[in-house]
Parts: structure tokens; C-alpha cells; sequence
């Protein structure tokens, strides 16, 4: 199979959905790599470095479109992409396509086979290619937010940890998985008041056991929410419904129950996000205010730190692309049930419930794609 590497072109994403390392073990077996010239730079990848593990570099993007089975990328194509897609060819990357119905529908159109990073799920509930990534956004949720609870920045002029004799901050966390685990550790370690929030009993129970003496755990309702967005300093929004729509758990309207310099960051802005205030920001531009509260919503925030970010992404995705490169996504579906659940379109129809749930289009199960010879 030849698998194509274009260089990510959303604003301010400097993460490559291949190292040269795995560059090297996919030439290794077989395939051909091609990579856009300067699409690892970002990450600290030069050329040299995936011409030395057997891949091509090539020095447009038009030409890894055109030639390639097997697209790799990091974010969703965007518009300027589009064009290039083609009837029949397999993109393995984040989509979120129940946060963009234009998208979405471009794949219903395009014909191409789309299997999403972040529905790829164990058997267990975990999603293995999100895990890295929100475990990055999580931490970054908390040193963005204290960055821009100081007073130069608009904010209330907190310092999340306090001092002695000063009472430390309060950070509050809507969701208790992997995001707002890590957001949770983070700001704890700072020494800040910490409160999650999350209607599943069992993960409540679990994370009482597992989190410092300054984290608290409670029963999320809207009537709770409202009571503890009152006295936050900071609020994260870490709440993910896999493939689907994040709800809306903070509405305009509660925003005047906060005081002015609160900082709100949403991480699940990717997913349409869980404050009806929110849009999606750049990390050259990720704030604006409204109601006098601040708003952090870059959707990429992992794309900051891409050293990390691709090297933890990397190592997550690199078995899942061996094991399409070695069988087709056909069969490596059939075999890997996780992988399965990662598709999300094929040939003009879309196969993931939270999907077309979103927009109210018809749904096909994979299952009747998977012993195509055309699809192959």
C-alpha cells in the first residue's frame, strides 16, 4: 500500500501523523511512504530524517493526494483539501465529523472510506487514539486557564494554588474521564481547590479513590452546576460523548451567575462544545470574552506542544496504520473490532450512529461494506 503523509495546514497545527520511526517500520514491510516536504518540521522531523527510514519526500501536497491509498493525517481536512479526495481512498485521522456538518457531508459526496481516530473503541470503553491526545489537552486545559486567570490577561487576578494564609483557587471540572482526570491532577498538583463533576457513579466512586485530598467529587446536575459556576475561578469543560455532539452543560444564561474574569476552557470545543457560548479559537488568537467571562477554545490545543503531541499520538496510531497497510481496512476491520468502530463513512454512507444521529442522515452499518471486493 502507499501511504501518503500531506503537511497539516489548519492554523497553528505543527503535529505529523508519522514519525520517522514509523516511516521506517511501514517501509519496513513492505509499503511506500510518501511524505509533503516539511510536513514533520513542526514536530522537530526534517526531511532527511524520513528519506533515511525509505520514505519519499515529495514536494507538494496535490501529488500525496493524488498518488496515495492511504491518507495519515492529524486534524480533519479542511475546505482547501477537499478537492483532493478522492471516490475510493482511505483517510485514518481525527474527523470529528458530528461537530462539522459541511464535512460530513463532503464525504457523502466524495465517496472515500473515513475511519476517525476518536471512535476507535476497546472493548472496554477506552479510545485508544483519543486517550493521548486528551491526556495533553487535559494538562494543557490547566496551565492555559491560570495563564489567563492573571489580572494583565482579564482575569479575576487568582493564583490557582494560593499562598499561605490566602485560600487557593477553584478549578471546576465538567466531566471525569481522561481530559478531565488529567486537568484534575494538574491542577491539584498546584495546589488548587479542585471539583469534578460527572453523572457516572462508578467513575465518581473510582476517581474518590484515586485523587489527592483537594479534588471533590460530585453528582452533576444542572441545579449542582449552576451553584458551583458561581465561585469558580476556573471552569474546564472536559466532557465527551464518543463520535456525537458534546451537550451543552453551561448555557448563556449562566454565565451571569459567574463574576466577571472567570475563566471557562473548553477542551470538547471539537465536539461543538459544552458551553453554549463557545467557538472554536487558534492558539494565535484563543480568547474572547462574553458576559465579562473569559473563554479559552483553541480545538487544537495539543497542536501547541507538537513535540509531544505527535510522539504520544504516534505511538497510539502506528500498530492501527500497520494493521491497514498490511490488510486493507477491510479485512483489518473484520479481524479488530475497535478499528471497526472507527469507521465513520464509506462510499457515500455514513456508518457511525453519533453521526448521522447528528444531522438526521441515514445510517449503514459498516458490516455491509466489509466483504466488498470494491471496497477492498
Amino acid at each position: 500500500m502507499l501511504i501518503g503523509v500531506p503537511k497539516e495546514i489548519k492554523p497553528d497545527e505543527y503535529r505529523v501523523a508519522l514519525t520517522p520511526a514509523g516511516a521506517e517500520m511501514l517501509t519496513g514491510t513492505g509499503h511506500g511512504v510518501m511524505v509533503e516536504a516539511g510536513a514533520g518540521l513542526g514536530s522537530g522531523f526534517t526531511d532527511d530524517f524520513y528519506e533515511s527510514a525509505g520514505a519519499d519526500i515529495v514536494s507538494t501536497s496535490d501529488e500525496v493526494w493524488a498518488r496515495a491509498e492511504m491518507i495519515m493525517k492529524v486534524k480533519e481536512p479542511i475546505r482547501p483539501e477537499w478537492p483532493k479526495i478522492r471516490e475510493g481512498q482511505l483517510l485514518f485521522t481525527y474527523f470529528h465529523f458530528a461537530a462539522d456538518e459541511d464535512l460530513t457531508r463532503t464525504f457523502v459526496d466524495n465517496k472515500a472510506t473515513a475511519i476517525a481516530y476518536e471512535t476507535v473503541e476497546l472493548p472496554s470503553g477506552e479510545l485508544p487514539l483519543l486517550t493521548p491526545m486528551s491526556e495533553v489537552a487535559g494538562r494543557m486545559a490547566v496551565q492555559e486557564g491560570a495563564k489567563y486567570l492573571e489580572k494583565p490577561q482579564g482575569g479575576l487576578g487568582v493564583l490557582l494554588g494560593g499562598v499561605p494564609g490566602v485560600l487557593p483557587g477553584k478549578v471546576l471540572v465538567l466531566g471525569g474521564g481522561v481530559v478531565g482526570t488529567n486537568a484534575a491532577k494538574m491542577a491539584a498538583g498546584l495546589g488548587a481547590r479542585v471539583h469534578i463533576m460527572d453523572i457516572n457513579l462508578n467513575r465518581l466512586r473510582y476517581l474518590d479513590d484515586t485523587m489527592p485530598a483537594n479534588v471533590n467529587l460530585l453528582f452533576s446536575t444542572r441545579y449542582a452546576i449552576r451553584k458551583q459556576v458561581e465561585d469558580a475561578d476556573l471552569i474546564i469543560g472536559a466532557v465527551l460523548i464518543p463520535g456525537a455532539k458534546a451537550p451543552n452543560l453551561i448555557t448563556r444564561e449562566d454565565l451571569g451567575l459567574m463574576r466577571p474574569g472567570t475563566v471557562i476552557v473548553d477542551v470538547a470545543v471539537d465536539q461543538g462544545g459544552c458551553v453554549e457560548t463557545i467557538k472554536p479559537t487558534t492558539h494565535h488568537d484563543p480568547v474572547y470574552v462574553v458576559d465579562d467571562v473569559i473563554h479559552y477554545a483553541v480545538a487544537n490545543m495539543p497542536g501547541g506542544v507538537p513535540r509531544t503531541s505527535t510522539l504520544a499520538l504516534t505511538n497510539a496510531t502506528l500498530p492501527y496504520a500497520v494493521s491497514l497497510a498490511n490488510k486493507g481496512w477491510q479485512r483489518a476491520c473484520r479481524e479488530d473490532r475497535a478499528l471497526k468502530l472507527g469507521v465513520n463513512a464509506v462510499d457515500g454512507h455514513i456508518t457511525y450512529r453519533g453521526v448521522a444521529e447528528a444531522f438526521d442522515m441515514d445510517l449503514r452499518s459498516v458490516d455491509d461494506f466489509l466483504d466488498s471486493p470494491a471496497q477492498a
